[in-house]
């Protein structure tokens, strides 16, 4: 039987912890079926029993008293030790600050490399960001708009590729009646992009016409206080409720309830960035439900404004309010969307996402191993990228 070439995944974040790069490290991982895999991620709270469950091979770096940096510099010195071990052909690095490991690697061993990219980390890192895309052999972008990121750094990519994260297609996804018209966002309440402040402004507005409208936000963070206090500043109380973070099969539940998903995402501003691409859009999408999305940045990709979703003025509470209140009076339009969001939603399931990127990964088995010798410069580049 001929030996399967070695893989080896770099990511800082992997399950049980939560987040959507979580998720695509996970089915990456599981999906791809070529390679003899093996993970380098960061431990984290329940990771052992999580492991041990799984059929993966993970190999978790405890360092979760450092600083960020420290812990960054261990987990990436972690990840070569284990490169030199077990000699790896290619290097998949799913975070950009993987990527002085994965130049390293690169550089003393051959392996081809392949570096994913985001979108929020590539202005709050430009230098590093920059350096990734000019190590790696191939880049992937999740959106237009993350490459466009990439682009402003400066970087030389030598081979870009477009590839969006993917989509659980849910088993059952038939709908439940909700008590009431429900709006449902999903997000960490963490990041000001992600426009809870507009939907409380549209709120009032959608009231008008929906009175016993309610708004249900799932998701926890560090703006959930000021928010709840604009709920009661705008005299909204008994039309929100903040459920906080919840387990995966009570997200589904309310996905099956909503009429609508609705997070009005705009460009944040100040050199940062916006959603990368937005796996709730098409999620909503695979319970078959309607989208209400900014007309910027990544859900430009995620949503197809008038087939899968209605695509607004983000900043404007007036554009968004007249967007969910139509769907919510029109449930024809409504299901139509619904309908268009859960066929789009087949185009973009994991596996297939998966085999997108597995065929970008023996392309590189069958070109030239990349070993050369550092400059200098590079040396110094890869030093200070590392802290």
């Amino acid at each position: 039987m001929a030996r399967r070439p070695q893989l080896l995944i770099l990511t800082p974040d992997f399950p049980p912890g939560p987040g959507g790069i979580q998720v695509m490290a996970h089915r990456l991982a599981s999906g791809i079926q070529g390679f003899q895999t093996r993970t380098i991620a960061l431990d984290s709270a329940g990771a052992q029993r999580f492991d041990s469950e799984g059929s993966l091979t993970v190999r978790r770096v405890g360092a979760s008293g450092l600083p960020r940096v420290a812990r960054n510099a261990v987990w990436n010195a972690v990840a070569l030790r284990e490169a030199l071990r077990i000699r790896p052909d290619v290097v998949l690095s799913l975070h950009i600050v993987g990527s002085p490991a994965a130049t390293a690697i690169r550089r003393v061993l051959g392996a081809r490399t392949v570096q994913y990219y985001h979108a929020k980390e590539i202005p709050v890192r430009p230098r590093l960001a920059a350096f990734a895309a000019d190590q790696a052999d191939v880049v992937i972008a999740v959106s237009d708009y993350t490459a466009g990121l990439i682009a402003e750094t400066g970087a030389r990519v030598a081979d870009l590729r477009l590839i969006s994260p993917g989509v659980d297609i849910p088993i059952d996804r038939t709908p439940e009646q909700p008590e009431r018209p429900t709006i449902l966002t999903v997000a960490r309440l963490e990041d000001q992009y992600k426009g809870h402040d507009v939907m409380l402004r549209a709120l009032a507005s959608v009231r008008e016409q929906v009175p016993d409208v309610e708004w249900v936000v799932l998701g926890d963070g560090s703006l959930r206080a000021g928010l709840e206090r604009q709920v009661s500043e705008l005299n909204l109380s008994g039309s929100v409720r903040f459920l906080g973070a919840v387990p995966d099969a009570a997200r589904n539940s309310w996905l099956k309830r909503a009429n609508l998903l609705a997070m009005p995402s705009r460009l944040p501003g100040g050199g940062l960035a916006g959603e990368g691409f937005g796996i709730a859009f098409l999620e909503a999408g695979a319970y078959g439900k309607p989208v209400v999305a900014g007309n910027v940045g990544g859900a430009l990709d995620s949503v197809s404004d008038g087939e899968s979703g209605l695509l607004v003025d983000p900043c404007d509470p007036a554009a968004v309010a007249g967007a969910i209140t139509r769907l919510l009076l029109d449930p024809e339009l409504a299901a139509r969307l619904g309908s268009a969001g859960a066929l789009r939603a087949q185009s973009f399931t994991w596996p297939a996402i998966a085999r997108r990127v597995e065929a970008v990964l023996f392309e590189q088995l069958a070109r030239p191993r990349s070993r050369r010798a550092p400059s200098q410069r590079q040396r110094e580049q890869t030093g200070r990228s590392a802290r």
